[in-house]
């Protein structure tokens, strides 16, 4: 299967969910999001950048329904099922005292299924992420890069339509974020999801995305949306060429305009 059976082209792409006019108010004073509106379609790859306390994170639990909106709605096009979403946070947030393999298996295990009747599942999600010769290791035993590899493998080890990533390789050595962010990549194109990922780096969100949504900050609210229209798959030397230099200009006068609009 070739990437145009699973990502078709921006133009091209089905609806996958909306947010309309969102507004989240904590304690009745402090406006985290206003006037939100934004559509998903699926395949997309789409930033959220933007300066701390502009409401990223917030919008990313809205999507995942930890949380209410105070005004507006999000609706799924068809409906959101059960196994519909995968969650990335920003620590790797993994259970000590269980195996990777268990690590992987935990969503299934919430539903009520058995490690032996989704096994395959569980190895086959640790195997995109190279990791299937450590299914038995414990986290104490790995990396920072590996208990992250870990913890995409049991967002996507359900084959979700949508997976929320909030800064999952902020706490990350540049060497160790850069092959994050490829291997990322790949496994998009692997299984073909949809992804919404926060970050704070304007050359993050170029390298990966193929929409960068610009926010501002008090009240957190969209000023921009930048298309990346670079084509996938996309490697490091894509880091060293014009189109990514001149996407990333744009996107850091967005950011610096999104600064300059906090009230």
């Amino acid at each position: 299967m070739n990437r145009k059976d699973l990502i078709p082209p921006l133009g091209g792409r089905a609806p996958l969910l909306r947010m309309r006019n969102v507004e989240k108010t904590f304690g009745g004073q402090v406006t985290a999001l206003k006037d939100l509106s934004l559509a998903i379609n699926q395949g997309d790859f789409v930033s959220l950048l933007g300066p701390s306390g502009c409401g990223k994170s917030t919008a990313l639990r809205l999507i995942a329904g930890l949380m209410q909106p105070t005004s507006g709605s999000i609706d799924w096009q068809d409906g959101r099922g059960e196994g519909d979403l995968g969650v990335v946070f920003q620590e790797p947030t993994l259970m000590p005292w269980a195996r990777v393999k268990d690590n992987v298996w935990l969503p299934y295990r919430l539903r009520g299924k058995s490690y032996s009747s989704v096994k395959d599942e569980v190895i086959e999600a640790l195997r995109l992420v190279g990791l299937e010769k450590f299914q038995n290791a414990f986290p104490r035993e790995l990396s920072g890069g590996m208990k992250m590899r870990v913890s995409i493998a049991r967002a996507m080890v359900t084959k979700p339509r949508l997976i929320l990533m909030d800064e999952p390789f902020a706490a990350l050595d540049e060497i160790t974020r850069h092959k994050l962010n490829r291997d990322l990549l790949s496994l998009r194109e692997k299984i073909g999801c949809t992804v919404i990922f926060v970050t704070h780096s304007v050359f993050e969100s170029v390298f990966l995305s193929d929409r960068i949504v610009v926010m501002a900050a008090r009240p957190g609210r969209v000023i921009a949306e930048l298309e990346v229209d670079a084509a996938y798959p996309r490697d490091d030397s894509f880091r060293t060429t014009e189109s990514y230099a001149s996407h990333a200009r744009r996107a850091s006068e967005a950011l610096h305009d999104a600064m300059g609009e906090a009230a």
